[in-house]
């Protein structure tokens, strides 16, 4: 027993550890006026299952998270539309070394914890997702929405997480990334890791990555 109790605690201090290491992640200011022109990355646009496995440069992610949902005017408003301008939709960055939380306002990554989880966005199947070095959650956190969520307000939610997800699914085509936007995941695991409440939907995923070679 006592054992197993040094075990348990060495455990737990390694763990604690290993989330200390994790820092906030500044972005490099996005690019606005780079990438292809509109209708020709509507196109371009198509979902791909195949990622190459190396890391995002951070220009790429920058951009790619600011026309996801980032600010695009002086008043704060975004680049993605919501329902009453709640801006209810988070987006949780997955890489190889932990979750973070953007952070539209600092266009940064709050540190989430620390290990790899992109199995979790994979759920039970679909193994290419963890051969992307990112993946996207979109999460509604309905009482932004209302302060008594209910279906109907779960649906305005999964609408503004669409629109969301278009957004990625648009500007990776322009910035030569491939993804698939995905329902599956595990979301009972990463309910626990990104420490979501019951108001919070957990609705898409969108793993990213450069084609592979």
């Amino acid at each position: 027993m006592r054992n197993l109790i040094l075990y348990l605690g060495v455990f737990l201090f390694a763990g604690l550890m290993n989330a200390q290491e994790l820092k906030v992640i500044k972005l490099d200011a996005p690019d606005k006026t780079g990438g292809k022109p509109v209708l020709k990355v509507i196109a371009d646009r198509k979902s791909d299952r195949e990622f190459a496995t190396d890391k995002l440069k951070s220009k790429d992610l920058s951009t790619l998270l600011w026309a996801a949902n980032g600010i695009n005017r002086a008043d704060g408003k975004r680049t993605a539309p919501s329902a009453n301008n709640a801006q209810d939709v988070d987006i949780y960055v997955i890489l190889e070394e932990g979750a973070y939380l953007y952070d539209p306002k600092e266009h940064a990554l709050n540190p989430i914890a620390a290990g790899d989880y992109r199995a979790a966005v994979a759920g039970g199947g679909q193994a290419f997702v963890k051969d992307a070095p990112v993946s996207l959650v979109l999460v509604s956190d309905l009482t932004r929405l209302s302060k008594e969520p209910n279906e109907g307000t779960k649906l305005t939610g999964a609408v503004d997480v669409g629109i969301v997800s278009q957004n990625i699914n648009i500007a990776a085509a322009g910035l030569g990334l491939y993804t698939v936007p995905r329902g599956s995941m595990n979301k009972d695991e990463l309910k626990k890791v990104l420490k979501l409440k019951d108001t919070h939907y957990i609705g898409l995923n969108n793993p990213v990555g450069y084609p592979k070679k």
